[in-house]
């Protein structure tokens, strides 16, 4: 339904290339500049500016794109709606979820989804929970999955499923046979964390503190981004680390990691769905369900 010089000062925008855009939608380079000077032409108004070597929006510019993110947003609900008047259920769907969900939970929800709904169409990034909510806010995302919950008054979230942090080593590590950790010892010992903006991280530093302790006492050898990498560099350090219990099931079974238990240190949260203030649009509302009815049955 939507005019596709409006689809291509969108993509423009959203990667501030004419080249970058061409190639996502499959044109010419020129093509792409004349659908934009067309635009420029009907609303009397530069929409993008030249800096150097790179483009930015005009306020006309920022204007319509606010505009075709909402007009986007309309014409999916539509179509959806109206397919779903025959019984028929397509369209797309843009998804985002945090590293950790990303990685352990995911996919098989993904797979599930598309085997009862073939002919809905999935995208999903993945980013730390900093940046799937940035998506979000930005209309790049309809529905994203994160672990744990901001103060962002834009965002409305639902609770999807319990997860566990628990603390970890390698096989090798002294502490892998001990049966009870103190807490105040574990500033005795080098960690490894996930980055700033992590929903992890910001978990562990709110349940460290239940036991007079902050992130900061903790010794860090290493800042890693994802956690295959984290459990990669336990098996092969003497070091600890936080992890989700969803994402130590194979390492768990053949015994390569090990979990430390910590007297009075329990760090529990939600994963959960998140969607703008608002009404959701019926293609999320259907994933959502989906999900929420997968996992209750297991």
């Amino acid at each position: 339904m939507s005019d596709f010089r409006l689809e291509v000062f969108y993509t423009v925008a959203k990667r501030l290339s004419f080249t970058k855009a061409a190639e996502s939608l499959f044109i010419t380079q020129p093509a792409v500049t004349k659908h934009i000077h067309e635009l420029e032409q009907q609303y009397n108004n530069k929409l993008f500016v030249r800096k150097g070597n790179r483009i930015e929006l005009t306020p006309a510019g920022e204007l319509l794109l606010r505009h075709a993110e909402d007009l986007f947003a309309i014409y999916r609900n539509i179509d959806f709606e109206m397919n779903a008047l025959v019984d028929k259920k397509e369209g797309l769907l843009n998804l985002g979820a945090s590293t950790t969900i990303a990685h352990y939970v995911a996919a098989p929800l993904l797979a599930s989804f598309r085997k009862k709904f073939p002919d809905i169409r999935l995208n999903l990034i993945n980013g730390n929970t900093e940046q799937v909510e940035k998506a979000l806010i930005e209309k790049e995302i309809d529905l994203g999955i994160v672990e744990g919950k901001s103060k962002n008054q834009e965002i409305s979230y639902t609770e999807f499923i319990r997860d566990e942090i628990v603390l970890v080593c390698g096989k090798d590590h002294p502490l892998a046979k001990k049966d009870q950790l103190n807490p105040v010892t574990l500033k005795d010992y080098a960690f490894v964390l996930r980055e700033q903006g992590s929903g992890t991280r910001e978990v562990i530093s709110h349940a460290l503190k239940s036991v007079g302790l902050k992130m900061s006492d903790l010794k860090l050898e290493i800042q890693l981004g994802s956690t295959e990498s984290m459990k990669a560099y336990l098996m092969n350090s003497s070091c600890l680390a936080f992890i989700s219990i969803h994402a130590l099931t194979k390492e768990l079974q053949n015994g390569s990691l090990s979990v430390i238990d910590v007297s009075g240190l329990n760090i529990e949260r939600y994963f959960y769905f998140i969607h703008l203030q608002g009404k959701l649009d019926g293609l999320s509302e259907v994933f959502l369900r989906h999900a929420q009815l997968t996992h209750n049955l297991k």
